[in-house]
């Protein structure tokens, strides 16, 4: 298949790179795609609204050179290769008599909310893409009924055991395992207890003697009893039609954008997680740096190049929830003041709604960096990002 021949020339692509460089490349050349989609829908709509666009920059200033000029917009390359930005005429609060009738700060609230929403529908699309031409050429994942061990922890009843990353959990004390609740139970049930495990590797089957009981993650979370391995529904990729994979990339990504829009409710619980010494159960949200550990564990996988397109694709709905939501120096800050203006009739003054945007930038930054100080102290620690 095309996606096992990628994934072959992948692996060998990256194990002849040095391995922090390979890990900084494909993070940066992930995170540029991202925000250079967001940023081309903001430049495709606000054109055909009759906003006026000053500049169009593949990385953030300082500027390092100017690629070329059309229709009054200069395409810029930057230095710092994180991605892209559109300058509109009056994006930043100008008077209008600087800009005239075409600038970003006289427009209608009609011509600025589509300008705004675009970006973000950009990554939405994006996403969908990714997923259907994943499906495409890899098929779609199927879950088969049974469970399936992900990552063994060290130190841990199942490491001792010798369970193996991939093993099909068939049986734990004699009862089939068709769900996670009977891992769980077992567990509970049978707490210090020696029992067997019977499991499938490489299509035989194998009996394991393994003791349930007390064990710690690797992120320092304790448990009181369990096995020490994480696990979940085994799945098989089945051949699905190009026309039908496009339906199931949208439906997939309308799920999981739904998954991620009630994680939002845990997500000030998170970062308060940030400040205990206990991590929070939902996990800590990541920075730049965490993001990129992620990279690097994903494209080192077998399925290395499936994976990171996976997790593009996640990234890419993460950037359109977070893009929509009302904070300060995001886009759906921009929408919320123009929806505001709609209804009063009238213009807020300039001034005003760039101070809030400005204090909302600096809090974000304040934000990104104590979650880059908690990604570099997970990193000195060795914490995983997966399976944590």
């Amino acid at each position: 298949m095309l996606a096992t021949t990628l994934n072959s020339l992948w692996q060998q692509l990256i194990s002849g790179i040095f391995d922090p460089l390979v890990t900084i490349l494909v993070f940066l050349i992930m995170l540029s795609l991202l925000v250079f989609v967001h940023e081309l829908g903001h430049l495709w709509v606000g054109l055909r609204m009759g906003i006026k666009v000053e500049e169009f920059g593949i990385g953030f200033p300082p500027r390092a050179l100017v690629l070329f000029e059309r229709n009054g917009i200069k395409y810029t390359l930057n230095w710092l290769p994180l991605g892209g930005f559109v300058r509109f005429a009056g994006m930043d609060g100008e008077k209008d008599a600087v800009y005239g009738s075409g600038s970003l700060a006289t427009a209608p609230p009609w011509r600025k909310i589509p300008v705004m929403l675009a970006g973000p529908l950009m990554n939405f699309i994006l996403a969908v893409v990714i997923f259907a031409v994943l499906f495409a050429t890899t098929g779609i994942p199927t879950p088969t009924g049974r469970m399936e061990i992900g990552n063994v922890f060290p130190n841990t009843p199942a490491a001792m055991a010798g369970f193996q990353p991939g093993d099909e959990l068939v049986s734990l004390d004699g009862q089939p395992v068709t769900s996670e609740q009977v891992i769980r139970d077992v567990a509970r049930k049978r707490l210090g207890s020696t029992i067997e495990a019977v499991v499938v590797r490489n299509g035989s089957e194998l009996t394991l003697n393994v003791t349930p009981g007390p064990w710690t993650a690797p992120d320092g979370r304790e448990f009181s009893a369990g096995f020490g391995f994480s696990y979940g529904p085994q799945v098989v990729n089945q051949p699905i039609h190009p026309l039908a994979a496009v339906g199931a990339g949208l439906m997939h990504s309308f799920e999981l954008t739904g998954r991620m829009v009630m994680m939002l409710a845990d997500l000030p619980a998170a970062i308060a997680g940030l400040f205990s010494p206990t991590p929070p159960p939902t996990g800590e949200p990541l920075g730049p740096v965490g993001i990129a550990r992620a990279t690097g564990e994903v494209i080192r996988q077998p399925d290395g190049f499936i994976s990171f397109w996976s997790l593009t694709a996640v990234l890419s709905l993460n950037l359109f929830i977070l893009n929509l939501l009302p904070i300060p120096a995001l886009d759906g800050s921009h929408i919320m003041f123009a929806l505001i203006e709609w209804v009063r009739g009238k213009k807020l003054p300039p001034e005003k709604e760039a101070l809030v945007h400005t204090f909302g930038f600096m809090a974000l930054m304040g934000l990104m960096l104590l979650l880059t100080v908690n990604d570099v102290i997970n990193a000195v620690q060795g914490t995983p990002i997966f399976g944590r």
